[in-house]
């Protein structure tokens, strides 16, 4: 049991990178004689209200969604590394203003600062991107923070000093190395979070817009159809829940390997 997480992230995988191996039909291809038939009906997991197939949808939708969640992660790691190691290295009263900064925007719920930050820039994916990755970068930035306090006073980055070495050159090869460590597991963990963040945004609108197979957006067009076809609204969530399950299940993991106890 304790590979199922791994193996359905891989196949999970397979779906956002070649989604036409695992689903033959066109997700986009309606068929309103077959439309809101059951599954095993009208396909494996039934279809929607324009005769779309369900699974086909939900596996395309892979890619958007999955997507969406690695485009946040990446950006929010590289600006938190980078905001947290400005802080971690600046004189006191820059250190102050950045944490201080850091604190307020934690306080916040992600999904509420996301949403007004999409609220003020619009809709659109790229933008629902820099929205979370917004929301999200001081979880990084607040560790790297402490991680570089603990690594600048480490033993071989005074010596460094005193052989003269320039603190870019310290800081590149000695600190931005050793502050590292915990960012695979913070990664991984926020990617359920940004999908789930995503998911949200294109619920409400303001991410890919239908007939684009996202599983957001394929939840909102499914809520009018719940009494009739509750097939359409089920398997989208299943399948967030699943990604957003697996992924703590691996980040966890990873913790527990990082901190250096049985997994």
């Amino acid at each position: 049991m304790r590979y199922v997480p791994v193996a359905f992230l891989v196949l999970l995988a397979v779906a956002v990178a070649a989604p036409g191996l695992v689903a033959v039909a066109d997700p986009l291809a309606a068929d309103p004689a077959g439309a809101l038939a059951p599954p095993g009906g009208g396909g494996l997991l039934g279809t929607d209200h324009l005769g779309r197939d369900v699974l086909a949808r939900v596996i395309h939708g892979a890619r958007h969604s999955v997507s969406i969640g690695v485009a946040v992660t990446v950006l929010a790691v590289s600006c938190g590394v980078l905001l947290g190691l400005a802080a971690g290295l600046s004189p006191k009263w820059l250190d102050e203003a950045l944490a201080r900064a850091f604190d307020v925007l934690s306080t916040l719920p992600e999904l509420l600062l996301a949403l007004l930050i999409v609220a003020i820039t619009g809709p659109g994916t790229g933008n629902v991107i820099l929205a979370i990755a917004a929301a999200q970068l001081p979880n990084y930035a607040r560790v790297i923070r402490a991680q570089t306090f603990v690594v600048r006073r480490a033993g071989y980055v005074e010596q460094a000093l005193t052989f003269g070495r320039s603190r870019w050159a310290i800081t590149a090869r000695h600190v931005l190395p050793n502050v590292l460590g915990p960012i695979p597991v913070l990664a991984t963990i926020g990617l359920g979070q940004a999908v789930i963040a995503g998911s949200g945004l294109s619920f409400l609108g303001m991410g890919p817009q239908p007939p684009a197979a996202e599983w957001g957006a394929m939840l909102a067009e499914a809520r009018n159809y719940l009494r009739v076809a509750w097939w359409e609204a089920l398997f989208p969530g299943v399948a967030i829940t699943l990604t957003v399950v697996c992924l703590t299940v691996v980040g966890r993991r990873l913790q527990r390997r990082f901190e250096g106890r049985t997994p």
